[in-house]
């Protein structure tokens, strides 16, 4: 289910629409809460929504885990990539857990991201994060994205189908061979000496 918005346990009309410590924040407002920190390119309001320690599982990088770390990493990608978006296309939850589908979009213009240099590329990606939410905050983030893909966007790997890209597997492909004729040739020896 979608959440729709603060069920707030004090009194309706508060001052601004702004929540109270008595606030609670369903699993879908807290996702929506850090999209919009991420569309706003706000860090610390990015880490305002998860616990003190809360992991960021980029399946594709790794895991960044707590408030400096996550706030880190997000400077980076901004600075990294200028006209950085992020929207969130469809936001799924429950009681626990929120489910946020999204598509991102920047031209790597900036500053260096994860060690790569700058490469003027642009990117435009899709994937989707698994929330764990509990007392109003994140838990543990799982994050999905084809790090393939933007590797490709941004020249790391050559483009899908191109001519560097099919050398590129004909090399694996070659190296794969002789590395299982070694592995052949070493239980035939092995198969000998028993």
């Amino acid at each position: 289910m979608v959440g729709s918005g603060l069920r707030r346990a004090g009194p309706a009309g508060m001052e601004g629409g702004a929540m109270s410590s008595a606030a609670t924040r369903t699993p879908a407002d807290v996702a929506r809460a850090a999209f919009d920190a991420v569309s706003r390119k706000d860090p610390d309001g990015i880490v305002a929504t998860g616990a003190p320690g809360y992991v960021d599982d980029f399946v594709a990088v790794g895991e960044i885990r707590g408030h400096d770390a996550v706030r880190a990493f997000f400077r980076e990608l901004f600075a990294a990539f200028p006209d950085f978006t992020m929207t969130a296309d469809r936001i799924v939850a429950d009681d626990t857990t929120a489910v946020v589908q999204w598509h991102a979009a920047g031209t790597f213009t900036g500053g260096p991201f994860r060690g790569i240099a700058p490469t003027g590329r642009r990117v435009d990606i899709r994937g989707v994060d698994v929330m764990e939410i509990a007392d109003g905050l994140i838990q543990h983030n799982t994050i999905y994205y084809d790090g393939a893909t933007f590797a490709r966007q941004i020249g790391l790997l050559p483009g899908l189908g191109s001519r560097a890209d099919q050398a590129l597997l004909a090399a694996f492909n070659a190296k794969t061979t002789v590395s299982q004729r070694a592995r052949d040739r070493r239980q035939r020896r092995r198969s000998r000496t028993k």
